[in-house]
């Protein structure tokens, strides 16, 4: 049984929170992608299988909402594969459509690093252990 580097794919259109977010993980020893609008980030979660999304709403191209939803419905990446939402739509009806969009979990920008590598280990205790 092998472990393959746990993969974390981050999407977000601001370079400079995009940057930082991808400096703190990979200082937590994981292997992080990154992605700047969200076809880009669909491309990459079909090419690399992330263990772990985290997502920004508000971005070019595909917004996170159409990521979510087309990772949700499309076989190859229906398996759970957990989402985090990053985001500064911080209302009830933004919460509500990622429940139903089947977001893992919903942080509102501005938030520490500390509570999304908190998350990112939730989300790894809950996926079930495969070998590579």
């Amino acid at each position: 049984m092998s472990q393959h580097p746990i993969k974390i794919l981050i999407a977000d259109d601001e370079a400079v929170v995009l940057e930082i977010m991808a400096q703190k993980i990979a200082s937590q020893n994981y292997h992080v992608i990154t992605a700047e609008d969200g076809q880009e980030a669909w491309e990459k979660i079909k090419a690399e299988v992330p263990d772990v999304i985290i997502l920004d709403l508000n971005m070019p191209k595909m917004d996170g909402w159409q990521v979510l939803a087309q990772l949700r419905q499309n076989p190859p990446t229906k398996r759970w594969l957990p989402v985090i939402i990053v985001s500064a739509q911080n209302e009830l009806e933004s919460f509500k459509k990622g429940v139903n969009l089947e977001a893992d979990h919903y942080l509102s920008k501005p938030c520490q690093l500390e509570d999304i590598l908190k998350s990112i280990r939730l989300m790894l205790s809950l996926v079930p252990q495969r070998d590579t």
